[in-house]
């Protein structure tokens, strides 16, 4: 894996710049869409490429160690060849999912053990474990385990769940070294920063994380109901520890207006489930702003979804047609509300790397938070 920073705005941290890896070429600022069980809810790879133009996907190593299992995916070759995805994958490590879905965990120094979401059968991850399902799944960025502590914590138990994460972090990285990668191409292994919204806790976790020299950084355990400044803060925080030369990936974040707060501290990689789960319960991101198809003023409305977005769905369907596929529970509805909010998020990431080369990020950012924000 290979990242060049190639431009940074003089007014702001945001950047743009180029990660490739043995699946293609990332151009940063990026979202990927959420692929979580090896499928990105109602959309095929084929439209990710064609409408969407996303550049990489995001896989979770819980969801796909439960099901399909490790065993049928090596079978396969690899999650690229059982999904038929040629583009790059991301896998989180699965830990937020098993603090945030397991019906009963318990914590130790070795790992955790945790009941399945599916159907209460207990399993066990540790940091060695979690590096080699992810070999298994053969992704092209690999997730350190991390503990994800609750958004209410205490500083003190902040600072404990730290030092936890930073010894499962060095475990990961020694287990990374001592294996190799499946299927033919190379894999990195990227470490998380957390410490909740504590500053102190936040620059010794990123800290030492640099330290330990990883060829790439996420900032995890935010957008999990703290107020936005706070997300704001704690990433400003994170990004004047973590090396410039090395790419940075927010976790779970967010709305389109987060996206872009970000980009401005210096944030390169997002991924989030609102566009894909927003876009199925009828809730339309677009370049005017925000749209709740099911409500009556779109029923005789045939215009384009998104008369600013040139991709496919955004142009060749009405706002009535589709407000009429939600009424009459038609699953085209989904797809086509799905594509409509990936596309956008895209397009978004897009403009946002045009405006950072041109040296125009921070006015075109004032200018766009505003529009893509209010309710239609």
């Amino acid at each position: 894996m290979r990242f060049a920073l190639e431009h940074q705005c003089p007014d702001t941290r945001a950047r743009a710049a180029r990660l490739e890896t043995a699946h293609g070429v990332l151009e940063t600022p990026i979202f990927m869409p959420v692929g979580t069980v090896g499928s990105v809810k109602a959309v095929q790879p084929r439209e990710l490429v064609s409408d969407v133009q996303a550049q990489i996907i995001l896989g979770n190593t819980y969801h796909l160690y439960l099901r399909p299992g490790t065993d049928l995916l090596e079978k396969a070759g690899g999650l690229h060849r059982f999904m038929n995805w040629e583009g790059p994958i991301l896998t989180d490590s699965g830990g937020f999912q098993v603090f945030s879905l397991a019906e009963l965990r318990e914590l130790s120094e070795e790992g955790v053990r945790f009941q399945s979401h599916i159907d209460g059968s207990y399993h066990f991850f540790s940091p060695e474990s979690v590096v080699d399902i992810q070999r298994a799944i053969g992704s092209d960025i690999m997730m350190v385990l991390d503990e994800c502590p609750p958004g209410d914590s205490t500083a003190a138990y902040a600072r404990e769940s730290n030092e936890l994460t930073m010894r499962w972090a060095a475990r990961c990285k020694t287990r990374f070294e001592e294996t190799e990668a499946r299927y033919g191409h190379s894999q990195a292994l990227f470490a998380i920063v957390q410490g909740v919204v504590y500053p102190e806790v936040r620059r010794e976790s990123a800290r030492r994380l640099v330290e330990m020299d990883f060829p790439g950084y996420a900032i995890g355990g935010l957008s999990v109901g703290e107020e936005a400044e706070q997300m704001y803060a704690t990433v400003e925080v994170c990004t004047e520890v973590l090396p410039e030369n090395k790419p940075r990936y927010l976790m779970g974040v967010g709305t389109p207006a987060n996206l872009l707060e970000n980009i401005a501290r210096g944030i390169d990689m997002f991924d989030c489930v609102m566009p894909t789960r927003n876009g199925r319960n009828g809730m339309l991101f677009t370049t005017q702003g925000i749209i709740n198809i099911r409500n009556r003023k779109w029923a005789d409305d045939l215009s384009p979804l998104d008369p600013g977005l040139p991709r496919y769905a955004s142009q060749q369907f009405s706002k009535a047609y589709l407000r009429h596929l939600f009424k009459a529970n038609e699953v085209l509805g989904l797809q086509l509300a799905s594509l409509q909010n990936l596309s956008f998020y895209l397009w978004l990431m897009q403009e946002a790397r045009l405006a950072i080369q041109e040296n125009r990020y921070s006015s075109w950012m004032k200018e766009q938070v505003p529009r893509i924000s209010q309710r239609l």
